[in-house]
């Protein structure tokens, strides 16, 4: 009997070799023409606070790789493989995301075929939210995430043929720079430097110079600034990197002046761009946004979905709502400028920005007017409070601090098993060994 009529509720993604089930009870063991797996437990997402998904690129990697794994398998060769979840919508959420990522991504399907096929039977999922604190007015579909899928896959920002999966595990961390890139050797986003290396309010900072070898082994030439001055630019520029300052307030949007000079200045750098706010997750996200849909014309949720998959926590709030509006003028932005490079073939764009490493957006007061450029200064300076960007800083480090702690019983294990050896080691050599030579000493005699 098939697979998919046998289970309450199964879909049959490839015919008579892969299915995607929602079970009540896990399977009491694999038969011998049929073989069930869960990734529930094993790809988790690392929440901030409600958001629950979706998984990020390296969790999509390696279960690209896993699921490849078992369909190539000799021993599995005739068997049905289902990948089951149970009845945690969340997981469900995630599980469907994963094995759809996985169908657009190698079996060519398209996003619409994709979603289709997962809703069988009464299956609904629940959309995935924003990392903001309270209730969610922006829902971002399993389609939107699907959608993102294929344009990232369009554009060349999904490439599995080169992704270098311990690369983008290692960097993403806070104490190795905690930045992804999201769109391959153009823009990467990063948790902002500090004036020195240090650990504040939980979060380990990095001084400029931590970034210089990373940024020029990857042809990084602009570094481009959203939050207050918390380390003075001269220390990129003096390094060889062009650096601006494009303030506007931690969890705010951007104005058009800002939007337009983050723009071009995208527009006229050399190399790739890092560009970075307090946690590189709002402000930094919401300018990218704009970016990938001027020049890809990606609606604003499948710009969101895919900044999200490359970097967990991106664009919260208001800010999602606001990349909806600018939608349609984005596109537009784009359309004009692709005709204008179509028809002179070379397009010189005059570098409005000579002058964007001054810009700075004061409040009405104009407090911190008088201050120098060297100076650096922090958003509590002004509001002597902790930031959204400070919590989720925080909440980014003791989270994967947690994940990657060592259980008290593996600690224990491990030196157990130091101990045994030291009694092993002292046996051999302060009773076999003496004997042993004291034998060969008497033979070579």
């Amino acid at each position: 009997m098939n697979a998919a009529k046998r289970l309450p509720f199964c879909v049959e993604l490839v015919k008579d070799r892969l299915y995607f089930a929602i079970l009540f009870h896990k399977p009491k063991s694999s038969s011998t023409s049929t073989h069930y797996f869960c990734i529930d437990d094993e790809f988790v997402y690392e929440n901030f606070y409600a958001d629950f998904g979706p998984l990020n690129l390296a969790m999509i990697y390696r279960y690209c790789c896993k699921l490849n794994k078992k369909l190539k398998s000799f021993t599995m060769l005739r068997k049905k493989i289902v990948h089951y979840c149970g009845l945690d919508q969340k997981k469900q959420a995630n599980a469907a995301f994963l094995i759809g990522s996985y169908t657009i991504i190698y079996l060519r399907e398209s996003p619409e075929s994709v979603y289709r096929h997962l809703l069988f039977g009464n299956v609904s999922y629940l959309p995935f939210r924003d990392a903001a604190f309270g209730s969610c007015s922006f829902h971002l579909t399993l389609l939107d995430c699907f959608h993102a899928i294929n344009k990232a896959l369009q554009y060349g920002f999904l490439d599995f043929n080169t992704f270098d999966v311990d690369e983008y595990e290692h960097y993403e961390r806070a104490e190795n720079g905690d930045f992804n890139w999201i769109i391959p050797k153009k823009i990467i986003a990063f948790s902002g430097p500090h004036s020195r290396s240090r650990i504040e309010n939980g979060y380990p900072h990095h001084a400029p110079e931590a970034y210089f070898p990373y940024f020029r082994r990857h042809n990084v030439t602009t570094v481009i600034r959203l939050n207050k001055k918390m380390y003075d630019s001269r220390r990129f520029k003096d390094a060889g990197f062009d650096h601006y300052d494009l303030f506007f307030a931690d969890g705010s949007i951007p104005n058009d002046a800002i939007i337009k000079a983050f723009l071009n200045i995208c527009e006229n750098a050399e190399g790739a761009i890092a560009v970075h706010c307090k946690a590189g997750l709002g402000r930094t996200g919401t300018l990218i946004a704009c970016y990938i849909m001027k020049h890809y014309r990606m609606t604003a949720a499948e710009t969101v979905a895919w900044i999200r998959i490359c970097r967990p926590g991106s664009v919260i709030g208001a800010q999602q709502h606001f990349l909806l509006e600018k939608q349609s003028e984005l596109w537009l932005e784009g359309d004009i400028f692709r005709s204008k490079l179509k028809k002179t073939q070379k397009l010189a764009v005059t570098k409005i920005v000579s002058g964007v490493d001054d810009i700075s957006i004061n409040d009405s007061k104009n407090q911190n007017a008088s201050r120098k450029d060297s100076e650096p200064y922090s958003d509590e300076e002004e509001t002597h409070t902790v930031t959204q960007g400070d919590k989720l800083r925080a909440l980014k480090s003791k989270r994967q601090a947690k994940a990657y702690s060592v259980p008290l019983t593996c600690l224990l294990a491990i030196l157990a098993s130091a101990l045994s050896s030291i009694v092993i080691w002292w046996i051999v050599c302060g009773s076999l060994l003496p004997n042993l030579l004291f034998c060969l000493d008497g033979l070579r005699t």
